[in-house]
């Protein structure tokens, strides 16, 4: 027996509808560095996706499948784009920034993008890359920036403004199927080539819903998201698409990522959330502890991409604002789990819930799996690889055009669950605690030690700015843990004294011998901590270590 319900699809497009209609009055705010940021409503966004998606297909003849490459900022434009390029059929594709040259060429070709859209401040990164990029046909360039190196490449160059003006303020959306791409983003290749994660109109409309969602992020057109975490990373968490299906207004901090003019916008705009990773919170709590700011319009951060530190979250705290621990990747969409507590508790028996990553959502399926393949239970000590399933996750990875998906056997299992590389434990009431990645797991003596530990441990100190942990050759042991770490301005603690602290919370066993300062630790494009990068500088002896007894 069938349903006698309507089966509509669930497409971009109608996000798009709803949010410049019944939300148009909400608004995209741009911070532009100068007295006045720029500032522009939904419906006025919506109008010019719908003259951009003329433009594409009018003048640059984009077809039907064909990826549309942004290299941009977060920014209004970018949020036109997010919507026109999907909408009209092709499929979205964000290109990291923040990714070494020969990746950025290796991912382009690969998707074999024909037209690029970037902010003229990019300029300087894109015009090199060109030569090396023989699929790309059209440059379209938003805002100003130097664009005389165009000149002697083979592409043609347009402006973004100049390309959209006097368009027809609507485009007839085609009925796609909501199977069918909508956007694209490739892993950061940490581990040979970056792959290739394509969403579909279904799953970026059925995520919005849950980022949306109270037990997610739970918020409405009251409400202000400062939306740092960037569009090229895993379509900025949701949000632009979650922005118009609620009326949320967003904040866009365009290319001005420093603690300083955070710290302005959420002070004059008042915000009452923000997104980003780790360590932008640790950037700006040095500034606002340096220069006193008013932070007190954000009722809740979400913060991901990489373990927070308690310290972090205490600290914060005492500003007035809390962080929300929330774990993804780019294969998720990336909302995985989102560590709100259980209802009826006092601020003290929240702790314990609101440092771990969280519980799962009605549309994330999870499991841990055992070194044997074995499911292990919930009961909150039984230690495995966390693997997923759901309406979000990833089933492969884009094969190239014309070519299959790849489906890695280290990635999905046979019968289909996502393996995340993450390793930890999950309670009875289905709370996800990350003990470590599994690539990051120190090995000693046939055991197990947890360099996230080690690294919420030490960061806790009142000296330590940030630190790393990696997993470094022993003769003895196999394996013995490295602590990279950046000691604050005027920090007089010695290595030995920070193991002698570390002796209050962790093991003696798994205690540190090896110690390093860094000035800074090498972070991924997306602002993790680069523990490869690290473990690299170690074997090649670059790193000045101190054993102690």
């Amino acid at each position: 027996m069938l349903s006698t319900m309507q089966d509509v699809p669930l497409l971009v497009s109608r996000i798009l509808q709803h949010g410049m209609t019944i939300h148009g009055r909400s608004r995209i705010t741009t911070w532009t560095g100068e007295a006045e940021p720029h500032r522009r409503t939904f419906a006025e966004a919506g109008t010019r996706a719908h003259q951009l998606a003329h433009a594409l297909r009018d003048e640059l003849g984009v077809r039907p499948d064909e990826r549309v490459a942004t290299l941009m900022w977060n920014n209004a434009e970018h949020v036109e784009a997010y919507f026109a390029i999907p909408s009209m059929g092709a499929v979205l594709h964000t290109l990291n920034l923040r990714l070494p040259p020969e990746q950025l060429v290796w991912i382009v070709n690969h998707a074999a993008d024909r037209v690029v859209l970037v902010n003229g401040s990019l300029l300087p990164l894109l015009v090199p890359l060109l030569p090396h990029l023989p699929t790309v046909e059209h440059v379209v360039v938003s805002g100003p920036g130097d664009r005389s190196g165009l000149d002697a490449l083979p592409v043609r160059v347009h402006d973004y403004e100049d390309l959209i003006a006097g368009r027809p303020t609507r485009f007839d959306w085609p009925e796609l199927d909501e199977r069918q791409a909508a956007a694209m983003c490739y892993t950061s290749g940490t581990t040979g080539d970056p792959k290739g994660v394509v969403y579909s109109h279904r799953s970026v409309y059925l995520h919005s819903m849950q980022v949306n969602m109270t037990e997610s992020m739970g918020l409405t057109d009251r409400d202000t998201s400062l939306i740092v975490v960037p569009q090229f990373h895993v379509n900025a968490w949701g949000l632009p698409h979650a922005t118009f299906m609620t009326g949320i207004g967003m904040l866009m901090p365009d290319r001005f990522l420093q603690p300083a003019p955070l710290a302005e916008m959420i002070e004059r705009e008042k915000p009452s959330h923000a997104a980003a990773v780790p360590t932008i919170w640790q950037g700006l709590l040095a500034e606002v502890t340096a220069n006193p700011r008013d932070l007190t319009s954000m009722k809740q951060v979400t913060i991901g991409g990489s373990a927070c530190p308690p310290a972090l979250m205490e600290a914060y705290d005492r500003l007035g604002v809390r962080l929300c621990h929330a774990w993804g990747m780019t294969e998720t969409s990336p909302l995985g789990t989102m560590a709100h507590p259980p209802a009826g508790l006092s601020a003290e028996e929240e702790w314990p819930y609101r440092i771990t990553q969280g519980r799962f959502p009605a549309g994330v399926e999870a499991r841990l799996v055992g070194p044997g393949g074995d499911v292990l239970p919930w009961d909150g000590e039984s230690a495995g690889e966390l693997e997923v399933r759901g309406n979000w996750i990833a089933a492969a990875y884009f094969g190239g055009v014309g070519a299959e998906p790849v489906r890695p056997e280290d990635k999905f299992s046979e019968d289909g669950w996502l393996k995340t590389g993450d390793v930890g434990v999950i309670t009875s009431e289905g709370f996800l605690t990350l003990t470590d990645r599994a690539k990051d797991v120190i090995k000693s003596g046939g055991e197990w030690i947890s360099s996230v530990e080690l690294e919420n441990a030490l960061m806790a100190h009142p000296e330590i700015a940030e630190a790393a942990v990696v997993a470094v050759p022993d003769e003895k042991w196999g394996e013995r843990p490295l602590a990279t770490v950046v000691l604050r301005d005027g920090a007089t603690a010695d290595y030995s004294a920070l193991r002698e602290f570390l002796g209050g919370t962790i093991a003696k066993w798994q205690l540190p011998e090896r110690w390093t300062a860094v000035d800074a630790v090498p972070k991924t494009s997306v602002g993790k901590f680069d523990k490869k990068k690290i473990r690299e500088l170690h074997r090649l002896g670059q790193l000045e270590v101190t054993t102690l007894d």
